[in-house]
């Protein structure tokens, strides 16, 4: 039987990385892999996070399974950072999930049970893996204009003019804050627009939040979510904690159903759990206490938001100065967008084959759609990224 088995595309950020290791060029820049480095390079174990794992070790009498949805704490914890007063609890029906993927996964599993003719309205461009995972699935995917490679703004008309076609079976996913890979935001009067039209068709929007605390700050970046879920009668929100949290590898997610009405949650819950025991069982736990203890603490909380609020700012500060030399070196102020941008990736809007010469010529990798990781710069990368990028003639 498994010789009928067919070989499945490859993942073009995993090669990415692939080949970045195989580089031999001491000088090589990796702004591929969609991970926050610091100044040195390194993935860093934040304070916080080290204290609570301390406190875990200590405390923690028993590695027994968890429920279903995960320790409710976690929900709660979680809940107050994303959403805050802005919707009732008890309208809220909510799980634990392996990292934001498993969220996402679960959701779109969510919306199929509730309607298998289900469509699913996506940005373009978005995260390689909604459309991969919605492919899977068999869930239909319409693509939305987002990003205009012009001006690597929003294209908000375009958007706007695509999404008139949702109809009540169908999806909307949206980027909660920081927009991958583009890096170009929405801002609140064309969030308003969106849940106007989102009202007046009678679909369900899906808010996908990875990057919480890493664009204007942890309570701007909630802002569109949580206007969101006070305006629609329901909503999905497939949170993340690898990046804020910087818990990569213990997988820690979160996903949240809003109804209409509060008698409608106890349904909703239980097809959640329906949906975990299907598909894992019981999600991880670890990073869920981590967190939890971090946001119920509020010294441990405060120094993660400090040192939360330093990876912010010096990704912006390398924002400016990589758009400051670029246009020192080519005297115009064509690359001001980046400075623009918020969260970890720019799409700088350019080709393959640009992207291409950049890996050839100066042994620095982006995603052949031209997304970068801000955060792979650093000070003394910035200039040789920026020369590289006016000499391939970007």
């Amino acid at each position: 039987m498994l010789t009928n088995l067919k070989e499945q595309p490859k993942d073009k950020i995993l090669g990415l990385m692939s080949m970045y290791r195989e580089d031999p060029r001491p000088t090589k820049i990796d702004l591929g892999v969609g991970v926050y480095k610091n100044a040195e390079g390194v993935t860093p174990v934040m304070r916080a996070v080290k204290a609570a794992e301390a406190r875990l070790v200590q405390q923690q009498t028993s590695k027994a399974y968890v429920g279903l949805a995960g320790d409710p704490a976690y929900g709660a914890a979680m809940t107050d950072l994303l959403l805050a007063d802005s919707v009732a609890r008890e309208r809220l029906a909510a799980v634990a999930t392996p990292g934001g993927t498993g969220a996402v996964r679960q959701a779109f599993e969510l919306v199929r049970l509730a309607n298998p003719d289900v469509r699913v309205f996506v940005s373009d461009p978005t995260w390689p893996n909604h459309v991969s995972i919605l492919g899977y699935l068999g869930i239909p995917v319409v693509k939305y204009r987002y990003f205009d490679s012009e001006t690597r703004a929003v294209d908000f008309d375009g958007m706007m003019e695509d999404l008139a076609d949702v109809t009540s079976d169908d999806v909307v996913l949206l980027h909660g804050c920081c927009h991958n890979p583009t890096g170009a935001n929405l801002n609140l009067t064309q969030w308003q627009a969106v849940i106007d039209l989102i009202n007046e068709k009678g679909c369900l929007p899906m808010i996908d939040i990875a990057y919480q605390g890493f664009g204007d700050g942890l309570e701007e970046d909630a802002a569109a979510t949580r206007l969101v879920a006070s305006s629609v009668p329901e909503l999905l929100i497939a949170a993340s904690c690898s990046k804020n949290f910087g818990i990569y590898r213990e997988r820690t997610g979160l996903l949240i159903a809003m109804g209409e009405k509060a008698d409608t949650t106890a349904i909703t819950q239980g097809n959640l759990n329906h949906l975990n025991r299907q598909n894992y069982s019981f999600p991880p736990d670890h990073g869920a206490r981590v967190v939890t203890e971090i946001l119920t603490d509020p010294e441990l909380k405060a120094d993660w938001m400090a040192e939360l609020e330093d990876m912010r700012l010096g990704m912006l500060a390398l924002r400016q100065q990589l758009a400051d030399e670029l246009q020192r070196l080519s005297g115009s102020d064509r690359f001001g967008f980046i400075a623009q941008h918020r969260g970890m990736f720019s799409q700088i809007g350019t080709t393959p084959d640009m992207v291409e010469n950049l890996r050839a010529e100066h042994a620095i990798y982006m995603v052949s759609d031209s997304r970068m990781n801000v955060a792979g710069l650093n000070a003394q990368s910035v200039p040789v990224l920026a020369r590289a990028i006016i000499e391939v003639g970007i």
